[in-house]
């Protein structure tokens, strides 16, 4: 066994219930697949975007505020 399939293996876990239950990952994963990104392109690129969060929330040591970015989501779409 690969050093990285269990992690890798996590995440993509991960990925996939954010899909379901995180608007934020789930409206960026339908817009991937709207550009005509395969499935395991999306949810990869999903992946790493949960990642990128992670990290930032470390980062700043602040917790998970859906609000600010579904306010500052519907914001851009104007």
């Amino acid at each position: 066994m690969s050093a990285w399939m269990l992690p890798r293996a996590v995440l993509c876990m991960a990925a996939l219930v954010a899909l379901r239950r995180n608007p934020i990952i789930a409206a960026f994963y339908r817009r991937l697949l709207n550009a005509g990104k395969a499935k395991k392109v999306a949810l990869v690129a999903c992946l790493r975007k949960l990642l990128t969060i992670l990290n930032a929330m470390m980062r700043t040591m602040t917790v998970w505020q859906p609000e600010i970015i579904l306010r500052r989501a519907s914001v851009e779409t104007l």
